[in-house]
């Protein structure tokens, strides 16, 4: 009896060795990107934040704690449920450790919920609302790029000093486009405007002339744009004809993209005021990057592009640091390291979730001022990360004491 003891001793001690947590921290790293595939955000994230994604895993060396490290991709249709049903299976079944993109806020603000559920890390890129690390703020989610609040600070405070004062919202129907008109019109208001009125379009807007009509009417010096993508190309295109810039009013795009403005061309977005969080010809760092991404993809990388690039390598280098995919110690991690990459050289993560970093208020260039292709913005600030992004006190997240 006693071999047989032996022998069962044994196995029980490698079943041990094998489902030891330090052995289960030793399966392959893997990412998904959740992602806009077909739809409106396609040109802001798409197929080029899975580029990015494999950028960063690629100049990270490709491997963690010896095995290669893998990535999966899904086009979550901008719709919630799709979104939680893809995050569920990968969490659950299919040894997903980090989420990365999420393209709507109604998408992130879903996925973050099962993300507390599952204690994974997710990080939201493309997403916007600036209640993902206010009052919805989560101790597993980072909000990399941008938000509503920097953006609505950075363009609104800007417009109305140059007496931008009465504004109306064209808003996309849904949380992101109310979060953009909230925090917008709050800029506005706080410098001394007013917000005279808004309508409500829904998402993926093909005829926006009963909305542009309703702008119209409404006299105010500036219309806001409460949107994104190709909802705020096609609202811009139709504006144009209707002759709403000729006739004394001026678009405000809160959230515009390298991608819309090349969609639109210089002769119809010439003097729009944007404000990114990225830009390719900033510097030496954005030019490598830049050209890297141009030669891959054959468009430059938007804000999010580029900001998808930075929290993947970062996440990495976090795991590395940590010595393991334990979500709490790389979490830790990650705010504990400095975010310096082709995205920026600034960057910390807040307990809230929010990595601030320092945004850039641009002028589109007129036609004759480019110099060439994706040569399409003039600088006219920085803004540092304390004035761009809320104050931490300030957002309504519980886990800041």
């Amino acid at each position: 009896m006693r071999p047989i003891t032996a022998l069962m001793s044994a196995a029980g001690l490698l079943s041990a060795v094998l489902i030891s947590p330090t052995s289960a921290q030793q399966a392959p790293l893997k990412i998904g990107v959740l992602s806009d595939f077909s739809s409106v955000y396609s040109d802001i994230g798409g197929m080029g934040n899975v580029e990015a994604t494999k950028m960063a895993i690629e100049d990270f060396g490709g491997q963690m704690f010896g095995k290669p490290i893998d990535m999966v991709s899904a086009d979550v249709l901008n719709k919630p449920d799709v979104a939680s049903t893809i995050a569920r299976k990968w969490w659950e079944t299919e040894g997903v450790d980090m989420i990365i993109d999420l393209p709507t806020s109604a998408t992130a603000l879903a996925v973050m919920e099962l993300s507390k559920q599952y204690e994974k890390i997710m990080i939201v890129t493309d997403a916007a609302s600036s209640d993902i690390t206010g009052k919805s703020c989560s101790p597993y989610t980072a909000h990399w790029t941008y938000d509503t609040y920097a953006n609505a600070h950075t363009v609104g405070n800007a417009i109305v000093k140059n007496g931008g004062d009465t504004w109306f919202f064209l808003t996309a129907d849904y949380l992101f486009g109310h979060s953009v008109e909230r925090d917008t019109g709050d800029v506005v208001k706080s410098a001394g405007g007013k917000v005279l009125g808004s309508v409500k379009h829904p998402l993926n807007t093909a005829d926006f002339s009963s909305f542009l009509l309703q702008a119209q009417a409404s006299k105010a010096k500036i219309i806001g744009l409460a949107n994104g993508g190709g909802d705020t190309i096609n609202a811009i295109k139709q504006a144009g004809e209707f002759g709403i810039v000729a006739g004394g009013q001026n678009l405000a795009a809160i959230v515009m993209f390298i991608s819309d403005v090349h969609s639109l061309g210089l002769k119809l977005a010439q003097g729009l005021i944007v404000t990114e969080a990225y830009y390719w010809d900033l510097n030496d760092k954005t030019r490598a990057f830049g050209k890297r991404f141009l030669e891959r993809v054959k468009r430059m990388p938007t804000m999010n592009q580029a900001a998808t690039y930075s929290a993947t390598l970062h996440y990495l280098k976090a795991v590395q640091a940590a010595g393991t995919k334990d979500t709490k110690t790389v979490m830790a991690k990650m705010r504990e390291l400095p975010v310096r990459d082709a995205f920026t050289d600034n960057g910390v993560l807040r307990e809230d979730g929010r990595m601030v970093h320092s945004m850039y208020l641009f002028q589109v260039k007129k036609p004759e001022e480019s110099k060439g292709p994706w040569d399409y913005y003039k600088l006219l600030a920085e803004v540092s990360a304390d004035q761009a992004f809320r104050p931490l006190k300030d957002g309504g997240c519980p886990l800041v004491k």
